[in-house]
């Protein structure tokens, strides 16, 4: 979530790019069955050994914004990229 949120905040992607994982067969679980929080980012495409599942998009779906004040002091200083983003005080850093 972390890197989207990055991305987004260095212009790299937007609400236009598709969002996709791979996982085991066995991680595949009905729509809803696990509870969705704040930070969690919507997928187009899950992708097993298997198939290619599509996904839907939600209506009003956003890409993940940096949440500075989740951020510590060492994690921002250790992507360099994100220490440049909160020293020209870029997506709200």
């Amino acid at each position: 979530d972390l890197e989207l949120a990055l991305a987004a905040a260095a212009g790299l992607v937007d609400e236009h790019t598709v969002i996709a994982t791979t996982v085991h067969l066995e991680q595949i679980v009905d729509a809803g069955a696990i509870p969705v929080t704040a930070h969690d980012v919507h997928l187009d495409l899950i992708v097993t050994p298997d198939e290619v599942i599509r996904c839907a998009r939600a209506r009003g779906w956003s890409l993940p914004r940096l949440d500075w004040a989740q951020l510590t002091d060492e994690k921002v200083a250790s992507i360099p990229l994100l220490a440049k983003l909160r020293r020209s005080g870029a997506a709200g850093g």
